[in-house]
């Protein structure tokens, strides 16, 4: 069995690099749960015990996937999932951070996981209508009664993660972090540090980009996402290519793949740091997990940050509506 680092988030042990579950069930087109579920088995073989889930990710369906998946192996992982979208995939979009719906998410998300506690449970995204105080009260409610270990925040702007904090404990921030996305690291953070609150990136690939897999939006289905991000519009696609092929570049001399290389960058952001790379494929797994062993030396992360200048990446990482909801 592969060792994996351990590194914490706050006071939570967990796997140094993490499973990102979403794909499994929302996003990126067809699923397949058989397949899912093997990875997931694998994943555990392998020591990524770090798995992250939310109710928004087809509707509770990844939320049920994974209860199926770590049914008889429960204390091998460190489970997360997430609260915040009421309608899920309504129109318009409806986030709730009220104490009432706090509750309500929490036990439906345990009910659809088949557990009775949650790792470590996020709000997904701030509910501007409710003041942050109410909600973290709500959630360390949930900790006192046992149904959760560990809270966490998703998207929060520098402001909110103080007041949440000062509420309760936030054990993680969860965010985009990535070679393309790096927003956080002006202002959140250096507060996530100073109140010692680990960080997890997500889309750490930026949604698969940065690996050089895709050189358009064609062979991607219908309902994939990406066909809807600014990212992968046309004009945007081609300025950003340019950046993977200097990063495939790179990763040549080093005798690796230009996402591992995307990926070791992240994982050498801070030992605080855990990110949660999205496959439903072994083999992507694998190739994931292997970046861990990566060593980047001063002058390969200048390289690399060098290849990838953040002014240089062409469109914003959402659409208009999408980002209302970040840094709130």
């Amino acid at each position: 069995m592969t060792t994996v680092p351990t590194r914490y988030l706050g006071e939570l042990a967990v796997s140094a690099q993490g499973l990102g579950c979403m794909g499994m069930s929302h996003g990126y087109g067809a699923t397949d749960d058989a397949q899912s579920i093997a990875t997931l088995h694998h994943a555990l073989d392998l020591g990524v015990t770090f798995w992250d889930t939310s109710d928004f990710y087809g509707t509770g369906h990844n939320e049920e996937l994974i209860g199926r998946a770590v049914a008889g192996r429960r204390d091998e992982v460190v489970l997360a999932t997430k609260f915040g979208f009421a309608n899920r995939l309504g129109e318009p979009t409806l986030v709730r951070g009220d104490a009432a719906y706090v509750r309500q998410a929490c036990d439906a998300s345990l009910r659809r996981l088949g557990v009775d506690h949650i790792d470590l449970y996020y709000q997904h995204r701030v509910d501007p209508q409710v003041p942050i105080e109410e909600t973290v009260g709500a959630m360390a409610e949930l900790v006192q009664a046992g149904k959760v270990r560990y809270l966490g925040l998703s998207e929060a702007g520098a402001g909110t993660i103080r007041r949440a904090h000062a509420v309760h404990p936030i054990s993680a921030l969860q965010s985009e972090w990535s070679l393309w996305t790096r927003d956080l690291e002006a202002e959140v953070a250096p507060v996530c540090r100073e109140l010692g609150i680990g960080m997890v990136p997500f889309s750490p690939l930026g949604r698969g980009f940065l690996t050089g897999r895709y050189s358009s939006v064609e062979g991607l289905a219908e309902t994939d996402v990406r066909r809807t991000q600014p990212r992968f519009a046309d004009g945007n696609l081609e300025r950003n290519l340019a950046i993977v092929a200097k990063l495939n570049e790179l990763a040549d001399v080093k005798g690796v793949t230009a996402g591992q290389l995307a990926l070791a960058w992240v994982q050498h952001r801070g030992d605080d740091v855990v990110p949660i790379p999205g496959t439903r494929r072994q083999r992507y797994l694998e190739e994931n997990l292997a970046a861990l062993a990566v060593e980047l030396s001063p002058e390969d992360l200048a390289a690399i940050e060098a290849a990838a200048p953040p002014e240089q990446i062409a469109g914003t990482r959402y659409d208009a509506t999408s980002l209302t909801f970040v840094n709130g």
